[in-house]
């Protein structure tokens, strides 16, 4: 059979435990939810993003992959057929699971989908608005491709705090390599870091190769995401200003900005006014904090254009860390706005709340068996035989053990150890990640929002909480720890799960640099978690369970 009519089958065989998924979404959200249908062919292509043909990884013949649009609460079922050779998984960067962390598509939630197999997703954009990505979330695939874009727009009787734009337009950008990424997985399989990255990209092509086609007068949204491998961004409109107004699910105060720095894994939401004499303009992203600079632009295109871009992009900012600080604690919450509900995001008093427990996180570079490696609180981690949510479930021993990581550093040196750190569901949590070294780090947690309270430069103490935001800063899923720096967050263990906190450069990711945190509930109830899906893959130790 060839592949398209070996996907057809195994469709059709799975249309019946479909229906049966359709039927518990809908029972699940009272019926009172819509649900919207994705299948998605995951193949080789070639891709040419830089001018140099190589392989990429094409979602339904696509790089990028198709968008996800969807409204707050709504249901995605999302039909995943693997066509590569290699087992495969998508994730979603900032879709919090609501108690579901079973369709969280990493390897220490699901078993990987296998090459010629198929596997149902099925999730719930619960309580969400915003902007985000989903990406191939095993191996080291996220360096070919893979990745989309995902917009969720407010339910139709709640205001945004804005009028509707003309338009909306997702970019998805970041730093790029030439190599494939098998060769790229080698490197870093033989204790090697990564090189530098051949160039940037802007929804998957290089510079001038993407047109973004705009009317004189109007205004426009642009929904920008890092989703690069190793390297912060600088994003910038020749010639137009940027209000902000919205950073991963929350409406910010609507601050003006001529660029704005996007760390790995980040997502914001602008508008922009063509308000300027009708022509052309570039549309700039630029790597921030690398000794040399990559470049990539896209063009900005009034209908009613009498003249191209010409001359070299506006340039940006390099390696200034004070500016980029300083535009970080500018970001603030919009308090009288609705969020996902109609309440006001100024309603919830995060800054109000006692802390059941300080965590703080330091990343380091140790060198473990003779390779590099990456670790957290001396601990790097490695992936055990079975993923860690089912071991959880079916009680199978000797897959990981509570406390495997510590809540402080430990000032030791690194090893391996697949680390699984304990929480109480309904616990408020302090998370101090500390950054010694001399790159920019990019935190992020599965599951859950955060309150980004602080973040300096030194040693973070106790005395540094005197100078935390405790009255409207935003809550976002990924934050940025400047070099020799800290950054401070308060983040509610509301939802129960067994969810993965990691860096967001790739490599670091790879080579050690995550862990899991279990948010564990006695009760035991529907009401705090989901059950296990009928259609969960079963691998390692839990293979007859």
């Amino acid at each position: 059979q060839s592949v398209v009519e070996e996907m057809e089958y195994s469709m059709r065989l799975s249309s019946l435990s479909l229906l049966l998924l359709v039927f518990l979404v809908v029972t699940n959200s009272n019926g009172e939810d819509p649900y919207r249908f994705y299948t998605w062919n995951v193949t080789y292509g070639d891709i040419y993003p830089l001018g140099v043909k190589q392989q990429g990884i094409l979602i339904n013949g696509q790089f990028p992959g198709p968008q996800i649009e969807a409204v707050t609460n709504d249901n995605l079922i999302i039909s995943v057929f693997n066509s590569l050779d290699q087992p495969f998984l998508f994730s979603w960067n900032g879709v919090e699971q609501r108690r579901n962390s079973w369709q969280d598509g990493v390897y220490g939630t699901n078993c990987p989908i296998p090459p010629g197999k198929n596997f149902t997703y099925v999730l719930q954009v619960k309580d969400q608005i915003g902007s985000y990505f989903y990406f191939p979330s095993l191996e080291f695939h996220k360096a070919a491709g893979g990745y989309g874009g995902i917009k969720i727009n407010s339910r139709p009787m709640i205001p945004i705090p804005f009028p509707p734009p003309s338009n909306d337009f997702t970019i998805l950008a970041g730093d790029w390599y030439s190599r494939n990424h098998t060769d790229l997985k080698a490197v870093l399989d033989n204790g090697s870091d990564l090189p530098f990255p051949d160039g940037l990209v802007i929804n998957g092509h290089g510079s001038n190769a993407f047109t973004f086609n705009v009317d004189q007068g109007k205004t426009y949204r642009f929904r920008i995401s890092n989703v690069g491998l190793t390297t912060s961004i600088n994003f910038r409109i020749q010639g137009h200003k940027m209000k902000l107004v919205e950073v991963e699910g929350i409406h910010t105060l609507q601050n003006t900005y001529d660029s704005l720095d996007i760390h790995l894994g980040q997502s914001y939401s602008v508008l922009v006014t063509t308000d300027q004499p009708p022509q052309d303009y570039y549309i700039v992203v630029s790597s921030r904090f690398t000794s040399q600079v990559l470049t990539a632009t896209s063009i900005l295109h009034y209908s009613n254009s009498a003249k191209t871009v010409s001359g070299p992009p506006p340039g940006g900012l390099t390696v200034q860390i004070d500016w980029s600080l300083d535009q970080a604690r500018s970001l603030r919450r919009n308090l009288t706005a609705s969020g996902p509900r109609p309440n006001p995001q100024g309603s919830y008093h995060y800054g109000l709340i006692n802390t059941t427990r300080t965590i703080r996180l330091q990343n380091s570079a140790p060198i473990i068996n003779g390779k590099q490696r990456y670790a957290v609180n001396s601990v790097s981690f490695i992936n055990a035989d079975t993923p860690l949510k089912l071991a959880d479930y079916f009680n199978i021993q000797g897959v990981f053990s509570l406390g495997s990581i510590s809540d402080s550093p430990t000032g030791g040196g690194g090893y391996l150890q697949t680390s699984v750190m304990a929480a109480d569901f309904r616990g408020y949590v302090e998370i101090v990640f500390e950054n010694p070294e001399d790159t920019v780090q990019s935190w992020h947690i599965d599951g859950h929002h955060f309150f980004v309270v602080g973040m300096d430069g030194g040693q973070w103490s106790a005395s540094s909480r005197s100078n935390y935001n405790l009255g409207d800063t935003i809550s976002r899923c990924t934050v940025q720890v400047y070099p020799k720096s800290w950054s401070a967050v308060y983040m509610p263990l509301d939802n129960v799960g067994m969810w993965n906190v990691r860096s967001e450069n790739w490599a670091r990711q790879y080579l050690g640099q995550q862990f899991y945190l279990r948010v564990y509930s006695p009760a035991n109830s529907w009401r705090d978690e989901y059950p296990i899906p009928s259609n969960a893959l079963r691998c390692g130790r839990a293979i007859g369970h």
